[in-house]
């Protein structure tokens, strides 16, 4: 069933208070069971597995699975089949929901572990017990969430920002359940039973699944503990021996170099390999590309481009960036000492400048709060939305627990913690936009903000600037999930405030699971009269986001001089563009066709990964506008004008599910 939505002009002419009351009326499916106890016990034991994946995966590569689309359809599978052997009943569209609501939370629990909590641990080589690192990270995760519920007007019913990873969510469940009862008090009055609506809707499905095929059957070729376990383990082919499809694009170019001769790779004298340019066929982002669209897109594509291939070759050849002991450079290298300054300067004012262009969001939530008891009575969701009034005192409840965990554990002045809470408020605002843009939450950058400031106030004591910025990093990925989990939940009609209890189910799973298999994966035989770093950060496991953590939290120590003057003119440049983009955003109505935070995040995003969002985008594109003009009924219009979305939310469940498979199997199976 196609999922009643906005147009454009609508979302930009109605008014908050409309687009709620069309909501109700055509989106919100009432009492359908949402959050029971089965979809919240599935939700808890599948998000427990997809955090422990997630813990793996950050330390390998400093990233985390989303994990959203995989829970949806785990879930169905597994309720599809007990259904069959007669265990019991289907879920329902918004029980399946629910589970991803509780999963996503629980799977994003991991960052800390990986990032700003070890990087503390590993600079003032102490171990913190079980019970401390659960606990730091639940008050910081609820923090967190508390936090998304004011945003949530403004993100999600109001300006219907695409969350694309939460919006591949509901593509996936509605082409899963094809008949599943409609929502709205209006369109439940009303038999949609159309022969071509039936018709589109098995085809989206068809679809979907067809696209998870492809996806999943180019990831088991690609990846290598399938390979290793058909090949090595089952047909004896000897280990060296395995083969397996080459995921990086120009991994044949340096034997055509030496054949024919040719030029190395490099811009300005430095090497693809330096500048951490290695394009991969990640499948996962040619779909996401497919479902933030071509605006964005493009303006990480840009993004990309001026920093990899212009600004980091230029600063190098000018000798404004110097290399690493070793002589290499490197992406992280290049981010921590010059190429991310510039885009953590345009996201910051970017973001603002359009928090700032609609001041009534603002009066509006102050109101609301004096209000109390009038605003309940005006506001139509007001009975299904987590009330207002419980942010404000638990922000600032929550947020008390949180600075004296800080004393009392790693001994940050209490002033200075208090001070933490205001700006975690504001780069939480700056996550949320970019999370509604592209689904890429740019904690890491926007972290770093908060490490500098408190860096600067008490530069000798480390716990100052990591655990400030780890816990603005950890409710700003919090809420910002938060918010991606309440996407799919708006399109299929689901109470928010059932979606709010799910993902404080899911940070409780997620942090035992993270927290328990923490010590047997990284420091199965710890030794503590060995330095920890050595022991925690392993060729196997070269956690790279505790290195930049590390990193920056050691230039503090040496002075603010480390950062070149050419960083500083590139920031107030870049700073001044993303004003004047929301500026052009603004009196354009929403027609500008660049935004100033995915062009920030072309520069902190991987260009390998940019460049599959560019090249997903633009292919959806072109099939979308060639067979727009097509016969209604004809297959291709079908397909590639009314399917687009579930075909790119098929290929990322599909590369999802098999990259997760793959990730068990290298741990639990092949034991590497």
């Amino acid at each position: 069933m196609a999922l009643p939505q906005l147009t454009d002009d609508q979302i930009r002419s109605m008014s908050r208070l409309e687009k709620d009351r069309w909501w109700l009326q055509h989106v919100f499916r009432g009492d359908m069971p949402q959050l029971t106890l089965r979809s919240a016990a599935t939700g808890f034991l599948l998000g427990a597995v997809l955090s422990a994946t997630n813990l793996y995966v950050g330390a390998k590569t400093g990233w985390s699975l989303g994990v959203g689309v995989t829970s949806v359809i785990l879930a169905f599978a597994l309720f599809r089949v007990a259904r069959q052997l007669g265990l019991t009943q289907s879920f329902t569209i918004l029980e399946n929901n629910a589970v991803q609501s509780v999963a996503t939370a629980a799977g994003y629990m991991t960052a800390p572990l990986t990032s700003s909590l070890l990087a503390f641990m590993v600079m003032t080589n102490q171990i913190l017990p079980s019970w401390k690192i659960f606990a730091w990270n639940f008050v910081i995760s609820l923090l967190g969430v508390l936090l998304a519920f004011p945003m949530k007007r403004r993100f999600v019913n109001d300006e219907q920002q695409p969350f694309p990873e939460g919006r591949a969510c509901a593509v996936v469940l509605d082409s899963l359940y094809p008949d599943a009862p409609a929502g709205g008090t209006a369109v439940q009055e009303q038999k949609k039973a159309e022969a071509r609506a039936v018709w589109l809707g098995g085809l989206k499905a068809k679809a979907l699944f067809g696209a998870m095929g492809f996806a999943g059957f180019v990831e088991f070729l690609k990846l290598e503990a399938y390979q290793q376990l058909l090949q090595h383990r089952i047909f004896g082919v000897a280990k060296e021996s395995v083969v397996k499809l080459p995921d990086h694009l120009l991994g044949w170019y340096p034997w055509v170099q030496e054949k024919l001769g040719l030029p190395k790779l490099a811009i300005l004298g430095t090497s693809f390999k330096d500048l951490g340019i290695n394009p991969v066929l990640d499948l996962t982002m040619f779909g996401a590309g497919g479902l933030t669209g071509t605006r964005v897109a493009n303006s990480l594509a840009l993004g990309a481009v001026l920093n990899w291939f212009v600004l980091a070759p230029w600063m190098i050849q000018l000798g404004e960036i110097a290399p690493k002991a070793n002589g290499t450079f490197g992406r992280a290298h290049l981010l921590n000492t010059w190429c991310l300054w510039w885009g953590v300067a345009i996201m910051v004012t970017g973001s603002l400048a359009s928090l700032f262009a609609k001041p009534q969001l603002i009066l509006g939530a102050i109101k609301g709060a004096l209000a109390r008891g009038k605003a309940d009575a005006e506001d139509p969701v007001a009975h299904i939305e987590l009330p207002t009034k419980l942010s404000y005192v638990g922000v600032p409840l929550v947020g008390a627990v949180a600075v004296f965990l800080n004393w009392a554990w790693f001994g940050i002045n209490p002033l200075l913690g208090a001070l933490a809470l205001p700006l975690v408020i504001v780069l939480t605002l700056i996550a949320a936009n970019a999370t509604g843009l592209t689904s890429t939450t740019p904690t890491g950058s926007l972290s770093k903000i908060t490490q500098f400031t408190f860096g600067a106030l008490d530069p000798t004591h480390p716990g100052t600037n990591l655990i400030t910025a780890g816990m603005t990093a950890e409710a700003a990925s919090n809420a910002s999930n938060l918010l991606m989990d309440i996407k799919p939940g708006y399109m299929l009609g689901a109470k928010p405030r059932q979606q709010a209890v799910g993902h404080v189910l899911g940070i409780v799973s997620g942090g035992i699971a993270s927290t328990l298999l923490f010590f047997p994966l990284f420091l199965p035989n710890y030794d503590a009269a060995l330095p920890l770093g050595p022991q925690v950060m392993t060729e196997k496991f070269p956690m790279p986001s505790v290195e930049i953590w590390k990193g920056v939290a050691e230039l503090i120590a040496k002075g603010a001089a480390g950062l070149p003057k050419s960083a500083l003119i590139a920031m107030i440049v870049a700073g001044l563009a993303g004003v004047l983009f929301e500026v052009l955003k603004t009196t354009t109505k929403g027609r500008f066709p660049l935004s100033a935070v995915a062009l920030a995040l072309g520069d902190v995003i991987p260009v390998d990964s940019t460049l599959m969002m560019f090249l997903g985008a633009h292919f959806f594109h072109f099939m979308e506008q060639r067979y727009t003009p097509r016969d209604p009924d004809s297959l291709g219009h079908g397909l590639w004008a009314k399917s687009v979305e579930p075909i790119a939310a098929g290929i990322v469940a599909g590369a999802a599910l098999l990259g997760i498979g793959d990730q068990l199997l290298t741990v639990f199976v092949l034991g590497r």
